[in-house]
């Protein structure tokens, strides 16, 4: 015959202790969602981009995520999907998220990403370029976010060098401390050597890599393959005159 024991508030209280000490010792297991990958998206809104250039920055991304390629990244990936934000960022002191963390694993959910930042307004208008306070928002956003990405990645693009805040390389550093990777999207259209800027003081991490765009009207084509290349971790062929790519040398 089984021996009933009487529950006491004590052997309750216990209980509740260890399950809570459990939950703390491993909060990734009980609080967040594994993904294959986690991707801040960081969009240039400061002074130097105009109304039209921002547009054609918020639909290029919006139609990337409605293609098939985009999708197929996202399945090659691996059998756990991506998570993905979207910030917007100018100077030191001016940085948003604009589109909230969104799970992707399937086409419906990446067509409903591509309608949220194709709705999304321009939350920051004017200001310097401030690279570094962009880097340091976007690495806190993978804190407490509800997911766990066995990559991190940061995509951020711009068309100029910082000049207001720190320079981007110490939060460059402090992501590669990390983990997390930081690619560049290069625009030449007011400076053709601004590659070479984020080649030496923005990206890094485990295959890090700048694209160029010519333009802000090349800008589609440009995050496409570089949306393909980050999600999926496979190389994808540049298109001459419109994407050049440079890989990351060994990251300090």
């Amino acid at each position: 015959m089984e021996r009933m024991f009487p529950i006491t508030k004590n052997a309750l209280a216990c209980a509740a202790f260890i399950g809570g000490f459990i939950a703390l010792s491993n909060p990734a297991s009980a609080l967040e969602e594994v993904v294959d990958l986690e991707l801040v998206l960081a969009v240039d809104a400061s002074s130097s981009v105009s109304a039209q250039e921002f547009d054609l920055q918020i639909k290029g991304l919006a139609e990337a995520f409605r293609t098939q390629e985009v999708l197929a990244a996202v399945q090659a990936s691996g059998d756990l999907g991506i998570a993905v934000s979207m910030v917007q960022w100018s100077d030191n002191r001016k940085q948003t998220m604009a589109v909230d963390w969104s799970l992707i694993r399937s086409e419906a959910q990446a067509l409903a990403l591509a309608d949220a930042i194709e709705a999304t307004p321009r939350y920051l208008v004017g200001g310097g370029t401030a690279i570094g306070g962009a880097l340091k928002y976007a690495i806190r956003q993978f804190e407490n976010n509800g997911f766990a990405g066995r990559r991190q990645v940061i995509d951020v693009s711009g068309d100029g060098r910082t000049n207001q805040g720190s320079q981007p390389k110490h939060q460059r550093d402090r992501a590669v401390e990390l983990g997390i990777t930081i690619n560049g999207l290069a625009i030449l259209n007011e400076d053709p050597t601004i590659d070479n800027y984020y080649y030496l003081n923005v990206i890094g991490g485990t295959g890090a890599f700048v694209l160029t765009a010519n333009d802000y009207e090349s800008y589609a084509l440009a995050i496409l393959s570089k949306l393909i290349r980050e999600i999926a971790a496979v190389p994808v062929a540049a298109v001459p005159g419109v994407v050049k790519l440079r890989l990351a040398k060994a990251v300090p």
